[in-house]
């Protein structure tokens, strides 16, 4: 069976990302439509929303994603209800990557479902892999993070500022660090942890 170069990244097989037409056309279609977005007035709140909702695979009706804001495919690219991401995310969704319902992004974090081969011969073809990425309900991502391919975040769950998530993370947890790991579970304390009036 012969298989394009798509089909073999949805399998998660190596794949010519590079040199494939399908796939380098369909990136210079997102990256327009990036450029695009990217260069609409902040205040420009109706042609934004228009522009991602051309960009992305599924949206939710309330969501803001702020500029710039850069990804590879776009179609690749799944957001739930009340989903929010602040300034400079780069999603590479070489595989898909699906966010559930009330996820809060902070500034620069990337989404990387790309892996080069690690075989130089390999490699230097331009051969890579793409691996899907999953995040659940209800989390916070700190700034500066980075999710590898292949991650799932669970639901409720915090991730540090500047962690390199190498390897899936729980539900309902308060993850950090390079490489990122859990480093409590999240209780009914932690509604105390801050001040209120």
């Amino acid at each position: 069976m012969n298989l394009s170069e798509k089909e073999k990244a949805e399998k998660g097989l190596l794949y010519d990302n590079n040199n494939d037409k399908q796939l380098v056309q369909e990136r210079l279609n997102a990256k327009e439509l990036c450029y695009d977005y990217n260069h609409l007035r902040p205040s420009m709140m109706e042609e934004r929303e228009t522009l991602i909702k051309q960009l992305l695979a599924k949206t939710g009706e309330r969501f803001l994603i702020e500029q710039p804001f850069i990804c590879d495919q776009g179609y690749n690219i799944e957001i739930g209800e009340n989903f929010f991401c602040n300034h400079n995310t780069v999603m590479l969704d070489a595989a898909k990557i699906t966010f559930g319902e009330n996820v809060f992004i902070a500034p620069n974090c990337g989404f990387y479902t790309a892996g080069h081969a690690l075989d130089v011969e390999q490699r230097n073809q331009g051969l890579e892999i793409a691996l899907p990425i999953t995040v659940g309900n209800n989390v916070w991502i700190g700034g500066g993070v980075s999710i590898l391919p292949g991650i799932t975040i669970g639901d409720n769950t915090v991730i540090g500022s500047g962690s390199v998530v190498t390897k899936s993370i729980p539900s309902g947890v308060i993850a950090a660090g390079n490489p990122c790991k859990v480093i409590r579970e999240i209780t009914e304390a932690d509604k105390d942890k801050y001040p209120r009036a």
